[in-house]
């Protein structure tokens, strides 16, 4: 069943031609979140707005919920590739720092979706336990590398306490960012966030080693 704030928004963008592109999809359901809400609009508003079936908007996402985190699994492969790439003498909390600044560095176009999207992914209580699901996906990379440079396997309490820690520290960065002027410099909250973490922890890791 359609809503009736799903038709208003469908017939708003009736001049638009038909979304044929996973970015598109994903900014006019931003668009459709912005004015009525998550919770209220569905996946048949979007695709009548859209101009596609049902079937079609499965092609690009598996469900509402997976639309608002965007292609993860591959932002997912390029902060893993950000770590890899890091030169072994860089001390490690320097190098998880710089691949979490860096991994979440956007054109400055790009901002205002970016923020929607942690707003809604921070905000929303119906996003929640997706959002445990996923976050422990990011954690893992972090522990994986940790791992790595410490020789110990990823189940050892040093990865897994680092991985908890640094995800903490973003997360933080991200509340103060959302809850911050639109101006605000999100890459020097996380910069700042995990400065003061990693201060801590690097003793933990020294004891480990690494």
């Amino acid at each position: 069943m359609t809503s009736d704030g799903g038709k208003a928004g469908a017939q708003r963008v009736m001049g638009r031609p038909r979304v044929t592109s996973r970015a598109a999809l994903e900014r006019l359901a931003f668009e459709l979140f912005a004015r009525q809400g998550f919770d209220a609009t569905t996946v048949d508003d979007i695709a009548a707005a859209a101009g596609i079936g049902r079937r079609t908007f499965f092609r690009y996402f598996s469900s509402k919920n997976d639309l608002v985190w965007g292609d993860f699994e591959d932002q997912l492969r390029r902060l893993r590739k950000l770590l890899d790439e890091t030169d072994p003498g860089v001390p490690m909390m320097d190098a998880i720092r710089r691949a979490v600044v860096e991994f979440n560095r956007f054109n400055p176009r790009d901002v205002p979706w970016h923020r929607q999207r942690m707003e809604l992914i921070l905000g929303v209580p119906t996003l929640q336990a997706d959002a445990t699901l996923r976050y422990a996906s990011w954690r893992a990379v972090v522990t994986e590398f940790v791992a790595g440079r410490t020789g110990l396997p990823p189940s050892a309490m040093v990865p897994r306490l680092a991985g908890s820690v640094v995800l903490a520290a973003a997360v933080a960065a991200y509340e103060h960012w959302l809850s911050s002027e639109p101006e605000t410099d999100l890459s020097e909250l996380l910069d700042e966030a995990i400065r003061q973490v990693g201060a801590g922890l690097t003793a933990v890791l020294d004891d480990a080693g690494a």
